[in-house]
């Protein structure tokens, strides 16, 4: 599988990225600065977490509109699979390659520390590695993760199973206690239409190493490189 990493300025989840990318699939991705218009031939693109821009308008705004930007699109459209965590996710979110909002978090604080997730599909290229029900612990770390949409929005993710993680208790409970950020019906990641783009705030390639403190995040780059092998 060939990757390839989009880094804006202010971008500093790169090399955890390149980490979990380089583990599970044996290649170095490619990194690409956002001021260029052109991609490498790859499998995967990957808008990692970060303060793209400083988030000095809204977080991800001005990295959605940065010149690589179209050419991520135009690959997304044609198929290619995109991983969107955390500030990655802002921005496709306000590139339009996915629905809703990131707000900020309910308690208005910058939120940073382990958190658990429901994995609710297994679903190839991202969940093909974990079963429906599983719940893994990985990081978060933002101020601004806080999902929303408006109830249509939200009833067709759920209608259509583009849900992918939930927010939950080790049990696997959905309870407020353990949603970090207050996103509506604890969603932590969603695909799009196709389910080639996967969003997510939570961090999986900061737990893919035992050294990390855990590997609960290593399935689904496993996952991805099975799915995408060239």
């Amino acid at each position: 599988m060939r990757s390839a990493i989009v880094v804006f300025p202010g971008t500093n989840r790169e090399r955890d990225m390149a980490l979990a990318l380089r583990r599970a699939t044996g290649r170095e991705p490619a990194i690409v600065w956002h001021r260029g218009e052109e991609l490498p031939k790859v499998d995967l693109i990957v808008l990692p977490g970060g303060f793209a821009h400083g988030d000095y308008l809204r977080c991800g705004a001005m990295a959605a509109h940065s010149p690589i930007m179209a050419e991520v699109k135009k690959r997304a459209a044609e198929g290619v699979a995109v991983l969107a965590v955390c500030n990655g996710f802002q921005a496709a979110c306000e590139a339009g390659m996915l629905p809703g909002v990131l707000m900020a978090n309910a308690s208005l604080k910058f939120v940073c520390r382990d958190v658990y997730l429901r994995v609710e599909r297994s679903l190839r290229p991202f969940t093909g590695r974990y079963n429906a029900g599983t719940v893994i612990r990985v990081p978060v770390a933002h101020h601004d993760g806080n999902y929303y949409a408006d109830k249509e929005t939200l009833d067709r993710l759920e209608g259509e199973g583009r849900v992918l993680f939930r927010y939950s208790a080790p049990s696997g409970d959905l309870l407020d206690a353990h949603n970090p950020n207050g996103s509506a019906r604890f969603i932590a990641g969603i695909v799009n239409e196709r389910g080639n783009v996967l969003g997510m705030m939570p961090h999986p390639e900061d737990l893919v190493d035992p050294v990390m403190g855990g590997s609960d995040g290593f399935g689904l780059f496993q996952g991805l490189a099975e799915s995408l092998a060239a």
